[in-house]
């Protein structure tokens, strides 16, 4: 049976004062942010990449009702397009992470690991122990 404390990894080091905790826990939420942000550019470049392959059969429909000139304006014009100058969604996607999202990830357990010893979740651990009722099935600090 745990002794109700949150683990070691998600207690404050001696001597972290609140105002660095809640910056880092803004930092933490800034990082997640970009994470969700993250997921909707894969769904963006999984959906535009499905939309292209569909057109495929667009073209061929519309060759099968006769209209061939369409068919070949669609054919010549989306089908294979980049998304933006020069780039396709997959490319869109390795520039962020390689760049942006890297970047941000990296400073961001730098940061962490200065000030906090790299442990996570800080604040979100301390408002755990001020929300949670102490003795209460399902309000335990720590898996038993």
């Amino acid at each position: 049976m745990s002794d109700d404390r949150p683990d070691s990894a998600h207690r404050r080091p001696e001597g972290l004062d609140d105002a660095t905790v809640e910056a880092l826990g803004k930092l933490s939420e800034a990082l997640e942010t970009t994470e969700r942000a993250r997921g909707h550019l894969y769904t963006f470049h999984q959906l535009t990449g499905h939309a292209d392959l569909m057109l495929d059969e667009a073209v061929e429909l519309l060759r099968a009702a006769g209209h061939d000139r369409q068919a070949e304006e669609v054919a010549a014009e989306i089908v294979g397009r980049n998304v933006i100058e020069g780039r396709w969604t997959f490319q869109i996607v390795e520039d962020y992470d390689d760049g942006y999202h890297r970047c941000f990830r990296e400073l961001e357990e730098r940061i962490r690991n200065e000030l906090a010893g790299g442990r996570r979740h800080l604040y979100e651990a301390e408002m755990k122990e001020r929300r949670r009722t102490r003795g209460r099935p399902g309000h335990e600090a720590v898996p038993d």
